[in-house]
């Protein structure tokens, strides 16, 4: 490797440590000592004699168009382990494809119809985005509404955004 490649791959690597390092700093993280949320999952699961352990995600958000979802779910990890996983795979099969990450992030963000994002660079033809559209809506990351109207079910705003931040590294 000469050393404008070495230089070029030092550069690229420092580039994703500082995206690492901002993405960090925009997280939310909890006051000194302040795990308000597991010590409170921990005690209702402690009452529930869920030995095992569980999970809780939660989450409040404003979306671009104004539009504000509250959400939480927990389950018990015996309840995770116990469950056929394969069932999941349709859901995260859906969601493992840049174009239909970014249909959803436009849909979230005010872009409703196959139009609107049909007009939208990078997302390919017409046909193209009906199919990642279809592929969304099969798996329950959209709900097509009337008149070619697309929008994430609310139950699956929260959800979404848990899945891309289990994602960040």
């Amino acid at each position: 490797m000469d050393l404008e490649e070495r230089v070029a791959e030092l550069e690229r690597r420092l580039a994703a440590l500082e995206e690492s390092a901002d993405r960090r700093a925009a997280a939310v993280p909890p006051a000194e000592g302040d795990f308000w949320a597991l010590d409170g999952l921990k005690a209702r699961l402690a009452e529930a004699g869920a030995e095992a352990g569980g999970v809780l995600f939660t989450g409040t958000v404003r979306l671009p168009t104004g539009q504000r979802f509250d959400w939480q779910y927990g389950l018990t990890a015996e309840a995770l382990l116990d469950h056929d996983w394969s069932e999941a795979a349709e859901s995260f099969a859906a969601l493992g494809h840049a174009v239909r990450l970014r249909l959803l992030r436009e849909i979230l963000g005010g872009r409703h119809t196959a139009a609107e994002l049909a007009a939208l660079d990078d997302l390919g033809t017409t046909g193209q985005i009906y199919h990642h559209l279809r592929q969304l809506t099969a798996a329950g990351w959209l709900h097509a509404a009337a008149r070619g109207r697309y929008e994430v079910p609310p139950g699956r705003v929260v959800p979404l955004l848990v899945a891309l931040a289990t994602a960040q590294p």
